[in-house]
């Protein structure tokens, strides 16, 4: 992919969970607890979470993220043979609304507002939940708006999702440049018509999926230089 800068970008929108906040860094909070289990219950829990918000989008059967995290949890407990363990569940909950930011998330996003450059987070996430986790990372200062799926009641990758960023930024999807550690989410953006940066985390191979991914970074650090 071009590493070029983007083409007047007017505001960056970042999704949440797995961008900018690490949602591996719940369960590792209690490796005194799970040990080794940790990362699998981690892998379970978010494909859980993920499915869980698929599938009620598809059956318009909407729940807050909130619950949808609660039951993907404790599907992977009860998977894992973790459902017994005293306090467990209500810690991982608590620890899921205190998520770290990833090592260069602070800088980065210090930079961007050093610039004058409008940000937003769009997310799955609750508004309580985002509102949280935003707060708790010392990170509310930074964002022009924390965007929830609850205004439309339905989970990306419906195109109503994206269009919450365009109505609330005042702006076309495509001045809006759109980071997501998700391939699936980033591919969504792009057929919608933002400038799409994935951040790729993971080095994962690329999906076939509509929707085309403008420019590929291996985590943020590298956004400015794509900004110009």
């Amino acid at each position: 992919m071009s590493t070029t800068a983007l083409e007047d970008v007017r505001a960056c929108v970042f999704d949440a969970y797995g961008t900018l906040f690490d949602f591996a860094s719940a369960a590792a909070a209690c490796a005194d607890t799970l040990g080794p289990r940790g990362p699998a219950l981690t892998a379970l829990w978010r494909d859980k979470q993920l499915q869980y918000s698929w599938l009620r989008g598809m059956q318009g059967l909407y729940a807050p993220f909130w619950q949808v995290t609660g039951e993907a949890l404790d599907h992977a407990l009860d998977a894992m043979d973790l459902a017994e363990t005293p306090g467990l569940r209500d810690r991982l909950m608590g620890l899921y609304l205190k998520l770290a930011p990833f090592p260069e998330v602070p800088a980065l996003l210090t930079t961007l507002r050093g610039r004058g450059q409008r940000m937003a987070i769009l997310s799955n996430g609750s508004p309580d939940m985002l509102g949280a986790v935003v707060e708790n990372a010392g990170l509310a200062a930074m964002f022009d708006a924390v965007l929830s799926v609850d205004a439309v009641r339905t989970y990306k990758t419906d195109p109503r999702v994206y269009r919450l960023a365009e109505e609330r930024l005042g702006l076309p999807a495509a001045r809006i440049a759109f980071l997501s550690s998700n391939a699936w989410d980033a591919h969504a953006a792009a057929a919608f018509g933002m400038q799409v940066v994935w951040c790729n985390r993971q080095g994962q191979r690329p999906e076939r999926l509509p929707g085309v991914i403008a420019r590929e970074i291996r985590d943020l650090s590298g956004l400015p230089a794509l900004l110009g």
